[in-house]
C-alpha cells in the first residue's frame, strides 16, 4: 500500500512525465495545473524558460462567465481560451503536459476544448 498523499502521487508521476516531455519554441509545452478550486493551463517554452500564453479560471474574462470555477465546463472554457490566445501569438502545435493528473475529467474536458478551438496534439 502506497503511503505517498494523493498530491505527492501526482507530484511523482509530474516528474516522471517531465523526463521525456519539453516544450520548445516551435512546439510549447501546454501545462495544465488543477487545483480543488481552479485550472490553470500555459504555454511554456522550456528552452527559454518563459511563459508564452496562459488561461485559467482566476482570469477576468472568465470569472463573470463561468458560475462554478472546479467543474468540467469551467475546464472547456479555458481550454478555449488559451487555444484562442495561443492561435493569436500563431502557435498551432502544442506538447500536452497534463501536470501528473490522470487524463480524465477536468483535464479531459480542457485538451477537448484546445483542439477543438484550433490547436494540435
Amino acid at each position: 500500500m502506497s503511503t505517498l498523499s494523493r498530491k505527492q502521487q501526482t507530484q511523482k508521476r509530474h516528474r516522471r512525465l517531465r523526463r521525456n516531455l519539453s516544450g520548445t519554441a516551435a512546439r510549447p509545452r501546454l501545462a495544465v495545473f488543477r487545483s480543488n478550486n481552479h485550472i490553470y493551463a500555459q504555454l511554456i517554452d522550456d528552452d527559454a524558460q518563459s511563459t508564452l500564453c496562459s488561461a485559467s479560471t482566476v482570469d477576468k474574462e472568465l470569472r463573470s462567465s463561468v458560475s462554478a470555477a472546479a467543474t468540467c465546463d469551467a475546464s472547456v472554457a479555458v481550454g478555449q481560451l488559451v487555444a484562442k490566445r495561443a492561435l493569436a501569438k500563431g502557435i498551432q502545435q502544442v506538447v500536452f503536459d497534463r501536470g501528473g493528473n490522470l487524463y480524465h475529467g477536468r483535464v479531459k474536458a480542457l485538451a477537448d476544448a484546445a483542439r477543438e478551438a484550433g490547436l494540435q496534439f
